[in-house]
């Protein structure tokens, strides 16, 4: 199964990097853009021999919680596909 996390910082929680973004757009002449936040994509494959759907979500939200995300100052969500 391939798995795609998406984790960015929780709203209210600074997300200098994406300060600094939305302040540089329109110096680019990119007009009208707010609420920038960066943050990152995580690709990964799961295997196992009767590896269901169900357990392979248990597992990455647990991946999530434990390593892949710092649950305090941020969210994540992910999903799951065959291949």
């Amino acid at each position: 199964m391939k798995v795609r996390g998406y984790v960015v910082p929780k709203q209210g929680i600074l997300d200098p990097q994406g300060a600094a973004v939305e302040r540089s757009l329109p110096n680019l002449g990119f007009e009208g853009v707010s609420g920038v936040r960066i943050g990152k994509i995580i690709d990964l494959a799961i295997e196992g021999a009767g590896l269901t759907e169900e357990a392979a979500r248990a597992q990455v939200d647990e991946m999530c919680r434990k390593l892949l995300s710092n649950p305090i100052i941020e969210d994540y969500t992910f999903e799951i596909t065959e291949g």
